[in-house]
């Protein structure tokens, strides 16, 4: 049996490869970005890539983190059949586009998405077998588990790809999960400021957390600051996220 992993992250305008192999002390975990060419497309890009990191295909299975709009149904109001026509009334798209889910058994909720149909066709014609997650899935189950330590209310505030993910959770549950589009530290103070008001949240008493790729980071700490008392930055390692299930 292969203990070799592959995950291939696929984001808005980037991409990256990451291989882990508990058997190699050395170097267990290898992560190799690719350098997105722009003009052409995301499939095309894909298949260069390939060509770079042609010792990817070698592995039979591989695991895929995408990056698309994604709609959260509860777990018990959840039908497959319905999936499909819940995601593109949210969110009309085009005939490119394959909806997909996955399930998240921890938060009692499916989260519905989509992926390029011919960039999950590049992906089928490399693999046997091709695991299809949602970017966030990793990063939602890792801050749920965060979320138990101590007694008071957290917000998460997440930022990738140009974007600001905050979500919050209550037992087992979502209280709050939405994505707001933002590389500006100025906005994203006032969508965390906001999410916290909307949630009643107590400045002297609950927690808000953030962590990514956070703009002007200093500075948004500070500011934070000056209307929550408990806000903190959660040291995280992009591999954390690419290499969890």
């Amino acid at each position: 049996m292969n203990s070799k992993q592959l995950t291939i992250r696929v984001g808005n305008n980037t991409l990256s490869f990451t291989m882990t192999d508990p058997t190699n002390a050395e170097q267990p975990v290898l992560h190799e970005p690719y350098v997105v060419k722009s003009g052409i497309s995301m499939v095309a890009n894909l298949r260069e890539a390939f060509k770079t990191y042609a010792r990817a295909i070698d592995l039979p299975t591989a695991r895929v983190l995408i990056n698309t709009p994604v709609l959260m149904v509860p777990i018990e109001q959840f039908q497959e059949a319905d999936a499909t026509t819940l995601y593109l009334h949210s969110f009309p798209r085009n005939e490119k586009d394959v909806v997909r889910y996955n399930v998240l058994p921890t938060l009692n909720a499916v989260c519905i998405f989509c992926i390029n149909k011919d960039l999950l066709s590049v992906f089928n014609d490399h693999f046997d077998d091709v695991q299809i997650i949602h970017v966030m899935v990793p990063v939602w189950n890792h801050l749920h588990q965060r979320s138990f330590t101590g007694h008071r209310s957290k917000i998460y505030g997440y930022f990738h790809d140009k974007q600001l993910d905050i979500c919050s959770f209550q037992q087992n549950r979502f209280k709050f999960c939405n994505s707001f589009e933002t590389s500006r530290a100025h906005d994203s103070l006032y969508f965390l400021l906001y999410v916290w008001k909307q949630l009643n949240l107590k400045p002297e008493h609950d927690e808000i957390h953030i962590l990514g790729d956070i703009p002007e980071q200093e500075w948004l700490l500070q500011e934070m600051r000056r209307y929550v008392k408990n806000a903190y930055i959660i040291p995280s390692d992009p591999m954390t996220f690419l290499t969890k299930k």
